[in-house]
């Protein structure tokens, strides 16, 4: 008879923001159920936007995250649009576009600095230490730094800032780009792309080699890698191979009506009590035996479902939906990741192409709202990022955003099922995930104060 027991790992590390894994393990150590949620505490962002104005409330959603500040700027712009029925001039669809592909090889190469530690050097039995000063892996560093460097000075020659950028608007942009600015973006982008490409081959080599072992160290032990670490069985969700879609289109790609919000109270595991302990797991050991736990009322985080399902946002759902992306699991979202590399150079070039620096780029007439429903989805680095508005009177009257580790979170939840505990977080940051964007509480029965009541009682 199988005996199942109870291991926490709090918080994870090597993302952004806070999260934990309370997972039931059999006798083996093999993951039987896992639940990946969200500690860090509520922003309250869309409490915060009602009755702001439309221009201030992107302003105050761009706040929630200062790794995707774009996205969310421009998910949160367009929302707005898509609310009071605003079309956009050509050249500030471009520069929008030049925005978001510089922030997702910002936020991918600041991916790869997180997940190195968990990968060898290939054709040795040493741990990658990105921070190392020998070579290889110090010309790895400073070509990570530069695709980050080269990316955020894109940002903030076409943004006004690198992290939350000034220049975007309803509407449009405050000001086009000089001929000067351009042509710099054109030279960096080109440098650029020669730098994502030998990135992109030695992650490859560095993730197939990893792929290929069968087994990892974790803290002395020797940790076998299942052929199929973090499959799972539910779909997968994306817009665009680059940028997004909004319910202006005329074949918008994601669908309101589809869209469920659920209750943490109704899907994570109620309270248990912790009764397997390492206290040798990086770092710091896990949670210790005796302690209790109880997901269902420590998560910070909704549960969004597609056609009542969990899905997959994020690189692999994009090349899984656009480019015929077959690999699954966890090493697959890694390869999927790096594959995104040179194409978000390309099209900046692209971009900038077409861009025509004395062309407009504010819409004529800016109206005012009637209370629509409007959203936008973008596809941030992580996946699929959704905002919706209602605008009347150029104020915003409701406020809701559905963030892609948002997505994310039940679905790896899923795909911890098979897994060895100790590598738990590997399937996790796959995900790349920002979790303190996927901070919300929610109280669905506004009568009853359901979730309220409940955090109250335990």
């Amino acid at each position: 008879m199988p005996l199942t027991k109870v291991v926490e790992i709090s918080p994870t590390t090597r993302h952004e923001g806070h999260s934990k894994l309370t997972l039931k393990v059999n006798d083996q150590g093999i993951v039987e159920r896992g639940d990946w949620l969200s500690i860090t505490p509520v922003r309250g962002i869309e409490k915060l936007a009602i009755g702001k104005t439309m221009e201030q409330v992107p302003k105050i959603a761009s706040r929630v995250c200062g790794i995707c500040p774009i996205p969310h700027t421009l998910a949160s712009i367009e929302a707005m649009e898509a609310s009071i029925g605003c079309e956009i001039p050509t050249d500030v669809k471009l520069l929008r576009v030049i925005l978001h592909a510089a922030n997702r090889l910002h936020s991918h190469a600041l991916h790869n600095i997180l997940i190195l530690p968990d990968f060898y050097i290939p054709g040795t039995e040493t741990k990658i230490n990105p921070f190392s000063k020998e070579q290889p892996l110090r010309s790895v560093a400073v070509r990570i730094f530069r695709i980050r460097e080269i990316a955020q000075t894109i940002i903030a020659v076409a943004g006004g800032e690198a992290i939350h950028p000034s220049n975007p608007r309803v509407g449009g942009m405050y000001r086009n780009v000089s001929p000067r600015a351009k042509q710099k973006m054109a030279d960096l982008a080109k440098e650029g792309l020669v730098l994502a490409h030998e990135q992109m081959e030695f992650m490859l080599e560095v993730i197939r080699n990893m792929q290929n072992r069968g087994f990892t160290d974790v803290a002395g032990k020797e940790i076998p890698i299942p052929r199929n670490l973090g499959y799972h069985n539910q779909g997968v969700m994306a817009t665009a191979p680059m940028y997004g879609s909004s319910s202006l289109d005329e074949k918008p790609m994601w669908d309101f009506a589809r869209w469920k919000d659920t209750r943490p109270w109704d899907w994570y595991m109620g309270e248990v009590t912790i009764d397997l302990e390492d206290p040798s797991y990086p770092i710091g050991g896990t949670t210790k035996v005796g302690t209790k736990a109880n997901p269902r009322m420590e998560a910070c985080n909704t549960v969004p479902t597609y056609d009542g399902q969990p899905v997959e946002v994020g690189p692999r759902a994009r090349l899984a939906t656009f480019k015929n992306f077959t690999e699954k699991g966890t090493f697959a979202q890694h390869i999927a990741r790096q594959l995104e590399y040179p194409n978000c150079f390309y099209t900046i070039l692209k971009c900038l192409d077409n861009l025509d620096t004395s062309g407009k780029v504010l819409a004529d007439h800016i109206p005012q709202g009637d209370g629509s429903m409007g959203w936008a989805a973008n596809e941030a680095p992580r996946g699929t990022d959704v905002h919706i508005a209602r605008v009347k009177d150029g104020r915003v009257l409701w406020y809701e955003m559905l963030v892609p580790t948002t997505w994310n979170l039940p679905t790896c939840s899923r795909a911890l099922t098979g897994a060895p505990w100790q590598i738990a977080e590997m399937v996790v940051r796959a995900y790349d995930p920002c979790v303190a964007c996927a901070t919300h509480m929610i109280v669905t029965d506004e009568e009853n104060r359901i979730v309220a009541k409940k955090l109250l009682q335990w």
